[in-house]
């Protein structure tokens, strides 16, 4: 008889542990906490980490679902993330986040895809990412060819009719986005003084400077996507040999390593997803993080992984369950969510999500924010 008890006691046992753990939202995380992808992905997790504290601490995802992240260090390798994410499907998880990069994330998206897991890239900005991997893949935050756009119009408002274009063939976000950039500046009048490439980590550009330093006319502005460590090293470089072009970049120097040039980089413009701004939703946000974890808020991506906690909320509270095929579902049509530095919304996209766009200008060794747009979707590249 008291065996029988024992069994039953057991099976009773298990069965709660098995609905305790039915009520987890497991989120795995290939992501790059080291290498040279470390400065998106480590603050993306750590925006990512107070959402989820915050929405545990509220009852959950979609009000019943606590959430528990499973983080492997990738080193910003992609061998190392594919390892990761087949790890991480076949832990049985409901979500996989992969790192601030398209080759990393299509390939690890390759492997969540057949397994119908809903995929986030932390902030890969490559629009076909989601062509490239499947109908499970989504992004959040704006795209290349969007960032380029806006760059561009910020162009030709400041009247810049020449252009040198520097990109590298290493990755899809050094070379196409400025690509982008060129289509959409020739296509409103601009024209391209010249263009050069470099190898990513190569940290000596007396080449290209050279290059740059004898057009004459000077170009107007120059433009790249290069983020660490080869801008600082671009524009250090440029600037020591009296170059005073002004320079526009992408989100990828959105970084503090960037901000703590100094003057070198004072008037360099740059598109990110937000800057915090006196009064706003990310000024508010920015604030709360720093008192929540006695660290500085020094760059958006902390918002954006914070976002993706947002997402990943409204999409549970939409579909009403974990079923993969709902979740996707609700992903694909979630429309104005509230995210803190805006609007977020897939409704009518490619699964990239349609969100504002800020531009940004460094100096000092801070931020101004210049101005916050949505570009025309007429005037974007298709990618």
């Amino acid at each position: 008889m008291k065996l029988r008890l024992a069994l039953l006691s057991l099976t009773a046992l298990s069965a709660l542990t098995f609905a305790a753990q039915a009520e987890e939202l497991k989120i795995g995380l290939a992501s790059a906490q080291t290498g040279t992808l470390a400065f998106g992905d480590q603050p993306s997790l750590a925006g990512l980490q107070m959402a989820v504290d915050e929405i545990n601490s509220a009852g959950g995802f979609g009000g019943k679902y606590k959430a528990v992240l499973d983080v492997k260090d990738t080193r910003s390798d992609t061998a190392a993330t594919v390892q990761a994410a087949q790890e991480l499907v076949a832990s049985g998880i409901n979500i996989l986040i992969t790192p601030c990069d398209a080759d990393p994330s299509i390939a690890a998206g390759q492997i969540s895809q057949p397994a119908k897991i809903v995929t986030f890239t932390f902030c890969g900005t490559t629009p076909t990412i989601t062509s490239a991997v499947g109908d499970f893949m989504f992004g959040t935050y704006p795209a290349d060819n969007a960032q380029a756009t806006v760059l561009a119009d910020y162009a030709q408002e400041k009247g810049y009719k020449s252009a040198y274009i520097l990109k590298s063939p290493d990755s899809a976000y050094t070379l196409k986005l400025p690509e982008y950039f060129q289509q959409v500046f020739t296509k409103k009048g601009g024209t391209i003084a010249g263009e050069g490439t470099y190898s990513m980590g190569q940290q000596d550009f007396a080449a290209e400077v050279t290059k740059i330093k004898s057009l004459s006319p000077q170009p107007d502005v120059v433009m790249t996507s290069a983020y660490e460590p080869d801008f600082p090293a671009f524009i250090k470089q440029l600037r020591a040999a009296g170059v005073t072009a002004p320079v526009l970049g992408s989100d990828g120097i959105d970084t503090p390593t960037v901000a703590g040039l100094g003057d070198v980089v004072d008037g360099v413009v740059h598109s990110s997803a937000g800057l915090p701004s006196a009064g706003t939703p990310l000024d508010a946000f920015a604030k709360k993080f720093t008192e929540k974890t006695g660290k500085p808020f020094d760059t958006v991506y902390i918002a954006n992984g914070y976002e993706i906690g947002l997402i990943i909320d409204a999409a549970v509270k939409a579909a009403g369950s974990l079923d993969p095929q709902g979740l996707r579902d609700a992903v694909a049509n979630l429309k104005d969510v509230e995210g803190v530095t805006g609007k977020i919304t897939y409704a009518g996209t490619d699964r990239m999500p349609s969100r504002d766009i800020a531009l940004v200008e460094m100096k000092g060794g801070g931020r101004s924010l210049v101005k916050t747009v949505t570009p025309n979707p007429a005037d974007v590249p298709a990618p």
